[in-house]
């Protein structure tokens, strides 16, 4: 009996690493349902088109600067990821994934959602191996990071509070965007690995999309769209650990 078409065989056939005996089942599976199908195709058309345009900056050499910084916390994979992603001017992976039950409907992603998560992840790499300066302003003055970033934002912005999953709030940055400003804030745990919220605003402003989830590199990154924001959660766990952190976030945001 075959086995049932999951999400990860979804991610494995549009990134064409299934086997030949999987990729026909899911293929079987996908002509079930036409819509589904086409669903499926676009991630991969999307993920193909943002490759090629993209593909030659990897050759581009890495700042001296951004390697000394990250190589006092990341191995070398890792360090080659992060520093090629931070010297793009603009995402060039498309994340792809299957919503997660939240009660919204899903919309198709435009340009902006699909760069996001490759934007909070290059901004997770970037800022979370510093050791003296990991943040802007710090978690002391949380009242005043809130009321600034709201301020250069344009929209009421929330800090979400992790304490019950385990993370500290470290404080929060603003962040250039190709498209305006975003936003970052900073979480740590007692064994020192470090979360991040990634906030962009929207300029149409009404829209949701259910959670997509994308793994660049060794860094997961759950991101989704509500109302003026597109948030994207990111840091070195699993999505099993990182699910239930997004889902506190999303509640605590949009209650």
């Amino acid at each position: 009996m075959p086995r049932p078409i999951c999400e990860d065989d979804l991610h494995a056939w549009v990134d064409r690493r299934l086997d030949a005996a999987r990729r026909a089942e899911v293929d079987a599976w996908l002509a079930e349902d036409p819509a589904r199908a086409a669903r499926v195709e676009g991630w991969r058309s999307d993920s193909e088109i943002l490759h090629r345009a993209y593909q030659p900056l990897l050759a581009e050499p890495i700042p001296a600067r951004l390697r000394a910084t990250l190589e006092r916390r990341r191995p070398a994979r890792t360090l080659r990821f992060a520093a090629v992603a931070a010297w793009m001017t603009i995402g060039a992976l498309a994340g792809t994934g299957v919503g997660y039950h939240l009660g919204q409907s899903s919309v198709p992603a435009g340009d902006a959602l699909a760069s996001l998560p490759h934007r909070a992840a290059v901004a997770h790499a970037v800022y979370s191996p510093e050791v003296r300066h990991p943040v802007e302003v710090g978690a002391d003055q949380e009242q005043h990071l809130v009321a600034w970033l709201t301020k250069r934002l344009g929209a009421p912005v929330k800090l979400p509070d992790l304490r019950e999953q385990g993370f500290a709030l470290l404080g929060g940055r603003l962040l250039p965007a190709t498209d305006g400003p975003s936003a970052q804030f900073m979480y740590e745990n007692d064994g020192g690995r470090r979360l991040t919220l990634y906030l962009s605003v929207r300029d149409d402003g009404d829209g949701t999309t259910a959670f997509r989830y994308a793994q660049q590199g060794e860094v997961g990154v759950f991101y989704w769209v509500d109302g003026r924001f597109a948030y994207a959660l990111s840091g070195q766990f699993g999505r099993e650990t990182l699910l239930p952190l997004a889902n506190s976030v999303y509640h605590q945001i949009s209650p």
